[in-house]
């Protein structure tokens, strides 16, 4: 499978497709090299680790890896985020390997994305991590909200790009006033309607996000605790929630499987029911754009009651995907939410000293298979203690005329026992604050 990644495969709709006709058609990258770049500041093992972060971003995308490189320097440039000398080694290195795209894990200005490719005789594309990951996004994308917030994200990281598409129509200026040519016009057309479409929508998004939020106050009129899986992208989160719903949700083994936050209902073991949501995964130097746009998404994490962080027990990295997660997460305003750390895929564990290892280093954490359901049942039976905190634990003598209050309390609350006998029905469990009042004249003492 080919990936159209070039700036020229970059419009915005089918009615601004002036620029899209001019330029050439649209070339088809299958082999890969990757370059990542050590900064002063940083250390060569954080840019070996995000290399290989890039690699399973790119793969994503079915492309093949030729080659990969790391470079240290000792100070940026302008021109080409290295040395110009450094610049025509690696173009030399990437023709050598046949590789028709380059990737940088780090992020390129427009006019360094453009000079790289001039340097290569415009024969290699040169792209950075944040257009791999946008390439992502857009093919996981489902939902209206999450198209357009793919959507807005790209167009504003095309906008700058506009420049560098319209340098093959040459500029002309000649006497004491300035004489514009169909280039120079053409772009200054193309800026502003893109503009015009990033207007329309946020606009869209704006009303999409508004709709989201009268669904969720209709969801709190009959209040059910909630509950937000989090985590690095590809640890295992839907395959969880699918696995404590009972539901289908899709769960592959790629990054980015899910945009779209999925909610469901869980029961747990005393008979409380909860709302489970599934949400976006994080990954290191996300484009702050990104975060921004999917902030909607990664709502839910927010208003949730708690939050189950789940983590990928054999990744080597854990520890800096658990930094990331919850740095994302003190970013969003829910670093005061209890978290519960769950490691995941301890059915695939490749060393039985790593499980002893983590659990000094992340004490109370829950060692799981969401694929085979090992360790599930401690999860939810923490998961209900959690919930049982926020309410209140009674004995309840309910008349036979009041099976209404019976009804919404097996909706609302966690109804652990229920006995029919000649003086009414008589539960045990948990009681929200809210039904307190309704409650009080039928607690036994």
């Amino acid at each position: 499978l080919c990936i159209d990644l070039s700036p020229s495969s970059f419009t915005v709709s089918p009615k601004f497709s002036i620029l899209h006709d001019v330029k050439e058609k649209p070339r088809m990258v299958e082999r890969a090299m990757l370059i990542g770049i050590t900064l002063p500041g940083q250390d060569e093992a954080s840019t070996r680790s995000l290399l290989d972060e890039l690699r399973e971003l790119v793969t994503t995308l079915d492309i093949t890896i030729r080659h990969e490189r790391t470079v240290l320097i000792r100070k940026p440039q302008a021109k080409f985020l290295l040395g110009s000398g450094k610049a025509a080694e690696l173009v030399e290195e990437a023709r050598a390997h046949d590789c028709d795209v380059i990737v940088f894990d780090n992020e390129l200005s427009a006019a360094q994305q453009r000079n790289w490719e001039q340097a290569a005789d415009d024969k290699i594309l040169v792209i950075d991590r944040q257009e791999v990951i946008l390439d992502i996004f857009g093919k996981r994308a489902q939902t209206k909200e999450a198209v357009l917030q793919v959507e807005l994200a790209r167009l504003e990281y095309n906008l700058p790009r506009l420049k560098s598409a319209w340098t093959h129509l040459s500029r002309q200026r000649g006497g004491g006033a300035v004489q514009r040519d169909a280039g120079e016009t053409q772009l200054e057309l193309d800026q502003r309607m893109v503009r015009t479409q990033i207007s329309r929508v946020k606009k869209e998004l704006a009303s999409v996000i508004q709709h989201r939020e009268v669904q969720r106050k209709r969801r709190m009129t009959v209040p059910v605790p909630t509950c937000a899986i989090v985590g690095y992208t590809n640890a295992g989160k839907s395959t969880l929630l699918n696995q404590l719903t009972q539901s289908d949700i899709l769960a592959e083994d790629k990054l980015f499987a899910t945009l779209d936050p999925p909610s469901r209902r869980c029961p747990l073991p005393g008979g409380q029911a909860l709302v489970v949501t599934d949400t976006v995964g994080f990954v290191r130097n996300l484009p702050h754009r990104l975060v921004n746009a999917f902030k909607a998404t990664l709502e839910e994490a927010i208003v949730s009651n708690f939050l189950l962080h789940v983590l990928d027990v054999n990744s080597p990295e854990v520890e800096a995907h658990a930094e990331t997660t919850l740095r994302v997460l003190n970013e969003l305003g829910a670093k005061e939410k209890k978290i519960i750390t769950v490691f995941n895929k301890v059915d695939t564990l490749w060393d039985p000293s790593r499980k002893q290892d983590l659990s000094i280093q992340f004490p109370g954490a829950f060692f799981i298979s969401a694929h085979t359901g090992e360790g599930v049942e401690e999860l939810t039976k923490k998961m209900e203690a959690v919930i049982d905190k926020d309410y209140e634990q009674l004995l309840l003598c309910i008349p036979h005329d009041r099976y209404d209050l019976v009804a919404r309390l097996h909706r609302e609350g966690g109804v652990r026992k229920e006995e029919v006998r000649d003086d009414g029905i008589h539960l045990s469990g948990s009681v929200p604050d809210r039904l307190m009042k309704m409650v009080e004249p039928f607690v036994v003492k």
